[in-house]
């Protein structure tokens, strides 16, 4: 049986029946599928499944022949666990059948994952990780509304447990922020959790003080009345400020035995009691749904061609980072599919000059830095090339939204200032001193340290074309230019700043300490000892060729300077890139092996071992014979 539905009507005794019919299905598809895999949570879909039926037949405009349609509307399960709903759902729209569902649910190389992600066309992010999907939502809404000016509505369906994270109420704050009515939280209040009761329980009152306090309008609903739940869903469509839906549910509604019973969490049923929940539901059934159609879209922005000119700095001048990396970000706004974000920190990270220029374009998600990484996400999902910037060490706090986009392949570029003890007086709670092995560790990124400000703004280009998750890391202080404008950096690559066929040691720097290994080079040559000195600024993927020619030159001997802890940053790069050559080494790492306090960033370099006169005095120890 097919039914279609176009603009939602007045629900008629048929409809109802019907919706009815198609939620039991929902049902009875989430128990089969999770009790065929031995694993699952088909009581946390049983919940939600009137919600997800009255909104997949009605409200949710979707072509399922189409999924890059740009008119269509966007669903993210927040509540990724409840993934036998969402991946039901797809065989009632007829995107998959019901063999891949039963027989591919949770299974060795099947794309129905326990938790949804990419893999699925239908699917925008990779969720599981609680508290995700709605800050998600929020980036994919702004680009609705502030850029694509397209009719999309963003529905996410969000679990009561994940209530209790911080992350959701940045989302809602910055939703109300920005007025995105086309966004609706679809809250699934069924009362239990993993382990028992959730904070609030039914409480929904107190849910919807919480919710309007944050400037979004909440309507409570019995989640599993047709009627209701179409009426809200009607209702907060392209409202003026973004709804929140508080549905009161019963965990493992649909079979008596089950029913707000608390141990039935992540726990598939089994199989002969599977059968007769199937049973308790009206059996199998194969019901079809045509979702309503969105009007078709252009998805080009920009016919006309853009060109980018990169700053340009002199040689020898004194240029921060941090201010290279501003300027490139202006000079990238003439591509219309650059957009950029900030944690209002934007006057010290120089994004501020991007939202000067490109008002549109820019969005302040103030000092909220999951909802910052969580909209770049989401934003990216349109298709847009975000760039989102905040100090290098509070990227830490959003640093489960970096892993997860990494399981999503986000396509997203952050730029981390005022890293290392180089900050000076400001003291360690400022200082990014892991945050390239952070960076490093997630899947798919590439991490990115520059030396100068040619360097930067040439990296910075570098990362709009570059896939995947993009770190830069910019310094506070102002240093030399080392290169002429318009020098090509690639990913992957480095340079060889000094070089010679007597060399007896290589330096090896990243950022600030690039000068420190160019100093203690002078002073070693002063000695009559002469050093090789390299660049890297690639930090992952690193540029191993160049390395090893490099130790096999200087018969292994290597310092290896970074203004980071020891484990994970740019050492650890070095030493994996080179494990595997065979060729001897002698290695001194010069890092910041204690916890810094304040001071001027040349005594706190020089505390740190990163300083040039300890770098010429790693060398010589290795000279010595120490290594």
């Amino acid at each position: 049986m097919t039914v279609k539905t176009d603009t939602p009507q007045q629900l008629t005794a048929a409809d109802q029946r019907f919706l009815t019919e198609l939620a039991s299905q929902l049902r009875a598809d989430s128990i089969r599928s999770s009790t065929a895999a031995g694993s699952g949570h088909p009581t946390s879909a049983m919940s939600a499944a009137d919600l997800m039926a009255v909104l997949l037949a009605r409200h949710l405009r979707y072509d399922w022949d189409d999924p890059g349609e740009p008119g269509n509307d966007h669903l993210i399960f927040s509540k990724g666990h409840a993934s036998p709903l969402l991946y039901a759902m797809f065989k009632a729209a007829g995107a998959i059948t019901d063999e891949e569902l039963v027989g591919g649910f949770r299974r060795f190389g099947s794309r129905l994952q326990g938790h949804p992600t990419p893999v699925l066309p239908w699917v925008d992010v990779a969720t599981g990780s609680l508290g995700q999907g709605l800050p998600y939502g929020v980036g994919i809404a702004l680009a609705g509304r502030r850029l694509d000016k397209l009719p999309y509505q963003v529905w996410v369906l969000c679990g009561d447990s994940e209530m209790a994270e911080g992350s959701i109420w940045e989302a809602l704050d910055k939703a109300a922020y920005y007025k995105l009515g086309n966004l609706t939280a679809i809250i699934d209040v069924n009362r239990l959790g993993q382990r028992g009761p959730t904070e609030l329980e039914w409480d929904m009152g107190a849910y919807r003080r919480r919710a309007e306090a944050f400037g979004c309008p909440a309507v409570v609903i019995d989640g599993h009345d047709i009627t209701q739940i179409d009426q809200a869903l009607a209702t907060a469509r392209d409202a003026e400020r973004p709804v929140v839906v508080l549905a009161q549910t019963v965990k493992g509604k649909g079979f008596a035995e089950i029913e707000d019973k608390n141990g039935w969490h992540g726990r598939p049923l089994p199989a002969e009691m599977a059968e007769l929940a199937v049973a308790a539901l009206g059996g199998q059934r194969s019901l079809r749904v045509s979702s309503p159609r969105p009007d078709r879209h252009d998805a080009s922005r920009q016919p006309e061609p853009w060109a980018v000119t990169l700053p340009r700095y002199e040689v020898g001048g004194r240029v921060a980072t941090r201010k290279a990396y501003g300027d490139a970000l202006v000079a990238l706004g003439a591509r219309p599919g650059v957009v950029a974000l900030d944690g209002e920190v934007g006057n010290s990270t120089y994004a501020g000059q991007f939202a000067a220029v490109y008002p549109q374009r820019f969005f302040e998600m103030f000092i909220a830095e999951q909802q910052l990484i969580a909209a770049a996400v989401g934003l990216a999902v349109r298709g847009y090339v975000p760039f989102a910037s905040t100090f290098a060490a509070f990227l830490s706090r959003g640093y489960d939204f970096l892993r997860m986009a990494g399981i999503s392949g986000a396509n997203i570029k952050l730029c981390g200032s005022h890293a290392g003890t180089e900050i000076g007086p400001d003291g360690p709670s400022q200082m990014a001193l892991e945050d390239l092995a952070a960076m490093r560790a997630i899947h798919g990124s590439t991490v990115l340290y520059p030396a100068d400000a040619t360097a930067t703004a040439a990296l910075t280009a570098e990362m709009a074309d570059t896939p995947g998750i993009v770190y830069l890391r910019t310094t506070r202080g102002a240093w030399p230019v080392l290169y002429q404008a318009g020098e090509a950096f690639p990913v992957g690559g480095s340079k060889v700043l000094r070089a010679a066929a007597g060399d007896e040691v290589t330096l090896i720097g990243a950022g600030v300490t690039v000068h420190q290994c160019l100093r203690a080079a002078g002073d070693l040559a002063a000695d009559g000892i002469a050093a090789r000195v390299i660049d890297l600024y690639s930090v992952k993927p690193v540029d191993q060729v160049t390395l090893a020619d490099a130790a096999a030159a200087t018969a292994g001997r290597l310092v290896i300077a970074e203004d980071h802890y020891p484990q994970g940053g740019l050492g650890a790069a070095v030493l994996e890139a080179l494990a595997g050559t065979g060729l001897p080494l002698r290695v001194r790492q010069c890092a910041v092996s204690d916890l810094p306090g304040s001071g001027t960033p040349e005594e706190l370099m020089g505390a740190a071992g990163i300083s040039a006169s300890r770098i010429a005095a790693a060398a010589r120890e290795l000279l010595k014979g120490d290594g």
